[in-house]
């Protein structure tokens, strides 16, 4: 039985096609029957500055739209660790790229870093690190089924980018389940 309530950011810079990530989480949960408020927040700067993508998600209606304590933290870029880190649950959990947020403050969350960014260059396009990103998250929590954020995807990736979509988040899945995810900071 899922959590009544769960709260989760995407949180890095502006152009990591973080809202995105969001929005295809979004959708695969709604196709699940659950509940979802997504919000954003980005600086006034198309790449660089901060940005964050929030998703509320509930088994019955939502009744706050905005998070009040993180379950999930998705960290792309140290920036978004400053405006994050205060609003994480005691043992939530934090998936940060081990690259571009190579260091997070002490507390009782449980941090994993993964080669996100090395991965999506890997691949063939340093754009799909949200994918990667988005795959590990599905894979350590569960959210949703991988039918349904794989059925969003192949309905809304453009047809240049599908395959690689596709394989971004199956190498995401992939990361998580790799021993080295069992090293966890």
């Amino acid at each position: 039985m899922p959590k009544s309530r769960i709260e989760l950011r995407f949180g890095g810079t502006g152009g990591q096609g973080l809202v995105l990530s969001a929005k295809l989480l979004a959708d695969a949960l709604a196709l699940e029957g659950r509940h979802v408020a997504q919000s954003q927040t980005y600086e006034p700067t198309s790449r660089g500055g901060f940005c964050n993508a929030d998703l509320v998600v509930a088994a019955g209606e939502v009744d706050y739209p905005l998070p009040v304590a993180f379950d999930h933290l998705v960290l792309l870029d140290k920036i978004a660790v400053k405006p994050s880190w205060p609003r994480l649950k005691d043992g939530a959990l934090v998936i940060a790229d081990s690259r571009l947020c190579p260091e997070l403050p002490d507390g009782s969350m449980r941090r994993c870093h993964f080669p996100l960014n090395r991965t999506a260059i890997e691949l063939g396009s340093e754009r799909v690190t949200n994918i990667v990103a988005l795959g590990v998250l599905i894979e350590m929590t569960g959210l949703c089924k991988r039918a349904s954020v794989e059925k969003v995807i192949r309905a809304s990736s453009p047809r240049g980018f599908l395959d690689l979509n596709m394989d971004a988040l199956a190498a995401g899945y992939d990361l998580a389940k790799a021993p080295v995810a069992a090293a966890a900071s």
